[in-house]
């Protein structure tokens, strides 16, 4: 017995020095130390290595269980959502882990999914896509969000393309799905998110009803793929960039602290839709690592009056959404509003104007903090808490980026001189970089120059550090030699009170080779005025407002522009008008 239990001892010391480093420990599956915050920021700000093995749902979502279990942090809500019709949801973290295991038993048993098969999920802002977003991070399964505007076109381009096995879809999506099903050969399973059955496809409630509570979480590797998010690009088909467990995970760690300035006492208010990057990122994950409370607005279309009645409502401390909705809120008497508890609020997906960013601080207090960022690569730039605001600028680059303005060669450019914007690299590709363009290895590698990342967009970076957003390199117009970005032709013109939106874009001339042209919104009040006194105004203005040769010496006014599912202005849409191409 003696030499027995010698035996087990030196067994248990040889298993103690031989654990790999960086492991840890959550209740599915046993390592020896939990990584804590302060671990996920080292690793974001590449001063310790990547574990073996990540997974979100595990090592961060369970974790924020346990300390709810033991009393180091209260049982408040980790989901909060609202429907506006007075139906309501609030899930601690506990609560979070527990109904997650059940779907993810749904996905892995009567759905038939294993570890890697991909999953297209198209549902608007309801529990049910935070709850399969966590599940198939618990099975291993590849999430592919989408959103509800996607026609059954792009529906059968994505699930063609991706090979995926499963789509989940809502009942305003499923006629689109079953009408191009069966041109899908390797899509197994329909599963359906609504109260009411639909023939052919698997109900998503009856079966979690159902589902047990016991799942046993996946040890993923930490660069195993996790998302697939569709982007298009200026020519061909969306491409399919894949992020991996850690890259989505924990790469955002620093994003969370620094520029969304989460304690986990607040309430975040993310307004992207759920098919975009960005609902992940301010909806799921760096907001649930710093354990602050994501709260959700179902709201199918986005009305100023309810938003606003919503910021005075509920408790929310932090609103992350698009200069779009800034714009249209700063329409209003927003002295009129007492929001409960905002103080931090975020923007990104599309450049900032100055003039909105100054109106919203004259009206509300408050300023805009401006990020920056890429579906492949997330946030790049950022206006981060406690730094000096420049109003036009998208902020300095943030850790463990090394943001620089190169020109064609790959050459660093000087402060003041225009460029592409990029990301210098140093021995080993990043962690917190998209893992591959799929079955896109010529596109993959396009992103490269040198040693750096391209990523598509110009831009100046000034003196101080800060950097200022031209436009897409294809949207640049050069005219008689001058370079005009149509952001800043468009932030002119939008400080005219006749202006509610505008699309600039460059237009063939016989003498300087293309020129600037506007499409124009009009406002209710000047729809009615003159058209070439009103083109004459705004011309002026924007010669006022900006360098004089950057004015559109073209204005077309239009009842509405053309966009991107992702409610982008589709500019590339106008320029082939202008240019007569197909």
């Amino acid at each position: 017995n003696r030499h027995l239990w010698k035996m087990n001892r030196l067994l248990l010391l040889f298993l103690w020095l031989a654990k790999p480093p960086g492991r840890h420990f959550h209740k599915d599956y046993q390592h020896w130390a939990p990584l804590t915050l302060d671990d996920f920021e080292a690793i974001n700000r590449c001063e310790r290595t990547l574990p073996k093995n990540f997974n979100f749902a595990g090592d961060v979502l369970d974790q924020w269980s346990q300390k709810e279990k033991t009393g180091e942090r209260p049982a408040s809500p980790a989901l909060w959502w609202v429907n506006g019709k007075g139906d309501e949801v609030k899930w601690s973290f506990g609560e979070l882990s527990s109904l997650s295991r059940k779907a993810a038993n749904v996905l892995t048993k009567p759905c038939g999914l294993q570890r890697g098969d991909r999953v297209a999920v198209i549902l608007p802002r309801i529990p049910e896509w935070w709850l399969l977003n966590v599940a198939c991070m618990r099975t291993g399964l590849v999430f592919m969000p989408g959103t509800t505007q996607l026609t059954a076109k792009d529906i059968l381009y994505r699930l063609r393309a991706s090979k995926a096995k499963c789509i989940v879809a809502s009942e305003e999506v499923a006629p689109a799905v079953e009408s191009i099903a069966p041109d899908c050969p390797n899509l197994m399973t329909k599963l359906l998110v609504s109260l009411h059955s639909r023939k052919g496809w698997l109900s998503f409630q009856e079966l979690f009803q159902s589902a047990s509570e016991e799942h046993s979480c996946v040890k993923t590797g930490s660069q195993e793929p996790m998302a697939i998010y569709f982007t298009s690009g200026t020519t061909g088909s969306p491409k399919m960039a894949q992020h991996s467990h850690s890259s989505l995970g924990i790469g955002y760690t620093l994003c969370g602290r620094y520029w969304a300035d989460l304690k986990s006492s607040d309430i975040i208010w993310n307004m992207s839709d759920t098919g975009w990057i960005k609902a992940a990122i301010g909806s799921v994950f760096f907001s649930w690592i710093r354990g602050a409370c994501v709260f959700v607005h179902q709201m199918a279309q986005f009305d100023t009056d309810t938003f606003l009645d919503t910021l005075t409502t509920y408790p929310i401390t932090t609103l992350c959404s698009a200069p779009t909705v800034y714009r249209m809120l700063v329409q209003k008497d927003l002295k009129r509003y007492k929001f409960k508890k905002l103080r931090h609020c975020l923007t990104g997906g599309e450049p900032l104007n100055p003039e909105v960013l100054e109106q919203w601080k004259a009206q509300t207090g408050l300023e805009l903090y401006e990020g920056y960022g890429q579906t492949e690569v997330g946030i790049i730039c950022a206006n981060q808490k406690g730094q000096e605001i420049k109003p036009g600028s998208m902020g300095k680059g943030i850790l463990p980026y090394d943001v620089q303005i190169i020109d064609e060669n790959g050459s660093i450019l000087p402060p003041g001189k225009e460029g592409e914007i990029a990301l210098r690299l140093k021995s080993t590709r990043p962690f917190c970089f998209f893992s591959e363009y799929v079955d896109e290895p010529e596109k993959t590698a396009a992103t490269m120059r040198g040693n750096f990342y391209v990523t598509g967009d110009r831009g100046v970076m000034d003196s101080d550090g800060y950097f200022w957003f031209v436009g897409r390199a294809d949207d640049v117009i050069i005219s008689s030699g001058y370079r005009i970005g149509p952001f800043e032709v468009e932030s002119a013109l939008i400080e005219h009170p006749a202006v509610i939106e505008s699309a600039v874009v460059s237009s063939p001339d016989p003498t300087r080779g293309e020129v600037v042209k506007a499409f124009v919104v009009l406002s209710a009040p000047f729809k009615s005025s003159n058209p070439e006194k009103l083109t004459l105004e705004l011309q002026d203005h924007v010669k006022k407002s900006t360098a004089p040769y950057k004015y559109p010496r073209k204005v077309e006014f239009v009842q509405e522009l053309p966009k991107t599912i992702t409610g982008k202005i589709k500019r590339n849409a106008l320029r082939d008008q202008e240019w007569g191409r197909k």
